[in-house]
């Protein structure tokens, strides 16, 4: 019969909670950037004035955002506080 040491076991189990902490943390954040790409779209498309700074401007800094909150690995104020900023900007630019 095959020895099973609990040492190994441990071991896989750290690696393994680890392995699925990045994997959410990078869902997460490629949802937010999902999100500050269709609020550029939608800027694109339907911004009456300055449609093309303000969508590559909020997608730029919106970025910027995602990958400082990724590095901090604590919360996602900044990107989601500043997606719904960006959101709120192309809609009054939108209306």
């Amino acid at each position: 019969m095959a020895k099973h040491s609990s040492v190994k076991h441990s071991d896989d189990m750290e690696e393994h909670r680890n392995t699925y902490n990045a994997f959410i943390k990078g869902s997460v954040a490629l949802s937010i950037v999902c999100g500050y790409v269709l609020v550029a779209l939608v800027s694109f498309a339907f911004a009456q004035t300055f449609n093309v700074f303000l969508g590559f401007g909020g997608l730029i800094l919106g970025i910027v955002a995602v990958l400082l909150d990724v590095r901090r690995g604590s919360n996602w104020y900044l990107s989601v506080g500043l997606l719904v900023l960006f959101g709120l900007v192309t809609a009054a630019n939108v209306s």
